[in-house]
């Protein structure tokens, strides 16, 4: 089970006292305007970091995030400084909006991602460096150096296998699961967001966390997943078909998004010999191309280049040693991490 990020759970509690009851302008027994001004724009943009985190947690979309957290503040800005003053937890209040927004938009992605072509995969982001919002959507830097509150905290809960197989459970049961198991946000709370009972939101990430248990069973070590990637690059780079079967699981499962810009295999590939025979196949079809091991979504990954721009990102799960799901990114528009960038190999 993941943990809540250390440098978002410090939010958790912040969704506690004063939440309201149901809609957006919900308000609490009041403040004095006369002694409490209201939160300041800087205490209000602090919130920003924990926002996007949780928004792409949700939706697995950087630029979905975005929207979400600028819609978020748009309706804060919309309210009177009087309903402002009479919200007796501001952050709270972005939090369950920005949660409200984001259940929406997964009830209604699962109607668009039926006209989608092939697979859909998360967005990747790109591990080691700091994915931002401060320059354009989608920036990165390897120096650290773009405002904290732009940054999506790397670690389980957003790993390329967890966020798939989030993808498969309900709007409401991924709602409830991000908020509780990832942000600690009481059952309490989560209840106001999706209009159930706490009892009936308990159920809820019960659920979602069961399916993740049964669909992504422990892996190994961290070491062990960077030695099988390496060793997976290098039978990639060298055409060693016998030795990249060996790397995959007999039930290995490989699934690619190209979002109907880029040739892919629109449905999963299944079995060693058939992803291994694949994956050469797409490389002998571009011999410069340049194969880099990266951290993506923080665990070890690779990324594929051509004359110094990333065309497809790989990621992969492992377990006793082998490869046992892949997931390979092709699609332009979720490769922002690394083309919008003068750092990107």
């Amino acid at each position: 089970m993941p943990t809540p990020p250390a440098s978002d759970s410090g939010s958790g509690s912040d969704s506690g006292s004063g939440s309201g009851s149901g809609s957006d302008s919900d308000q609490g027994p009041g403040r004095s305007s006369a002694q409490d001004p209201g939160p300041s724009l800087g205490s209000l943009m602090a919130e920003r970091r924990r926002l996007l985190n949780l928004g792409y947690r949700m939706l697995g979309s950087v630029q979905d995030a975005e929207d979400v957290v600028q819609e978020t503040y748009t309706r804060w800005y919309a309210l009177s400084e009087p309903q402002q003053r009479a919200i007796v937890t501001p952050l709270a209040w972005l939090t369950r909006v920005a949660s409200r927004i984001c259940l929406d938009q997964l009830a209604s992605a699962r109607v668009r991602r039926e006209r989608y072509t092939g697979e859909w995969l998360p967005e990747p982001v790109r591990g080691g460096t700091t994915w931002t919002s401060a320059a354009g959507a989608g920036r990165t830097s390897a120096t650290g150096g773009d405002d904290p509150a732009d940054r999506i905290t790397l670690d389980e809960s957003v790993s390329m296998g967890m966020l798939v197989v989030l993808d498969s459970v309900t709007p409401a049961e991924r709602v409830a699961f991000v908020l509780h198991d990832v942000f600690g946000t009481p059952f309490t709370e989560i209840a106001e967001t999706v209009g159930r009972s706490p009892a009936a939101c308990r159920q809820l990430a019960s659920s979602a966390r069961r399916r993740l248990a049964e669909r992504r069973p422990v892996g190994g070590t961290t070491t062990e997943h960077r030695q099988v990637v390496s060793a997976f690059r290098e039978a990639c780079e060298t055409g060693d078909l016998d030795s990249l079967v060996a790397l995959l699981d007999p039930a290995v499962e490989s699934r690619s998004d190209g979002g109907g810009k880029v040739r892919a295999a629109l449905r999963p590939i299944t079995g060693a010999d058939k992803v291994a025979r694949f994956l050469l196949g797409l490389l002998r079809r571009e011999p410069d191309v340049e194969l880099v091991e990266e951290d993506i979504n923080g665990t070890p990954g690779v990324t594929v280049s051509i004359a110094g721009t990333t065309i497809a990102v790989l990621a992969a799960d492992v377990r006793d040693g082998l490869i046992t799901d892949l997931w390979l990114v092709v699609n332009p528009d979720k490769l922002h991490a690394w083309t919008d960038t003068p750092t990107a190999r």
